[in-house]
């Protein structure tokens, strides 16, 4: 039988290992061009999660039941929903921020947007764990739910590179916040994983994925905005190529 411990301590180590990007904020000092290129790589990144929690949700939504076309009325209302809350949740948290969005509430509101994502995440392992039976106490991790684990350590690493990225090349890094924001984009995949093994619902998981997307296409439009704003061609190609280099590396780490 699979075990809870097991599958919570699983979800814990691939949470966590987000602060193995920390690396990427340590640096003192980054160069202007070198620090755009970065930024854009996260928004890459980030597009390319919107991607990818939408092919985990899309085969729910897009059942076929009218003669091999249509949608799930249910689970497409429930989606819609949660995509609008997700989305205008942090439209107002920056509406209500009138002088701007600082490195904090920056990597704030994206640490929610991936913070959900990843309890979507550990959801879909604790539902694994429970109908494949990932782990038992006397074998360990069985070799599916290793490379499992693996995928998930090895996208969680790219994850924690948009939230350190609105404080690449700055001076005035507050180690105690950033550590705790890496703590909101990781840790809900343990809480998911718990949740996943104790109750499997798929309208569950639709609902978080659909929080997820909405948060994370709003997080998108400050950065590409910040991005863009005053730049000369050069500049923005380097923004173009960082972009599809964060995408491009968000669908090989998946593909691992």
């Amino acid at each position: 039988m699979t075990s809870l411990l097991g599958v919570a301590g699983a979800s814990l180590i691939m949470g966590l290992s987000i602060y193995l990007s920390l690396p990427i904020v340590m640096r003192k000092k980054t160069s202007e061009k070198t620090t755009r290129f970065l930024n854009a790589i996260a928004i890459g990144i980030l597009v390319f999660l919107i991607a990818d929690i939408f092919s985990y949700v899309a085969p729910n939504l897009y059942t076929g039941g009218l003669y091999g076309y249509g949608a799930n009325l249910t689970l497409g209302v429930i989606f819609a929903v949660s995509l609008a809350v997700g989305f205008f949740l942090l439209y107002h948290f920056e509406d209500r921020t009138p002088k701007g969005l600082s490195p904090i509430k920056m990597s704030f509101m994206i640490a929610t947007g991936i913070g959900l994502q990843n309890l979507a995440e550990g959801l879909v392992f604790g539902s694994l764990a429970v109908n494949l039976g990932l782990y038992s106490p006397s074998l360990g991790l069985s070799g599916v739910a290793l490379v499992v684990l693996i995928g998930f350590i090895i996208q969680n690493i790219t994850e924690g590179f948009p939230i350190a990225s609105p404080f690449i090349n700055r001076g005035d890094k507050r180690w105690g916040v950033i550590l705790a924001l890496f703590l909101l984009g990781g840790l809900p995949t343990f809480f998911g994983g718990i949740i996943g093994y104790t109750y499997n619902s798929t309208a569950f998981e639709v609902m978080f994925d659909g929080l997820a997307i909405g948060a994370i296409v709003y997080v998108i439009l400050p950065m590409v905005k910040h991005q863009l704003r005053e730049i000369d061609n050069s500049k923005q190609r380097i923004t173009y190529v960082g972009i599809f280099l964060g995408f491009l590396i968000g669908f090989l780490v998946n593909i691992i």
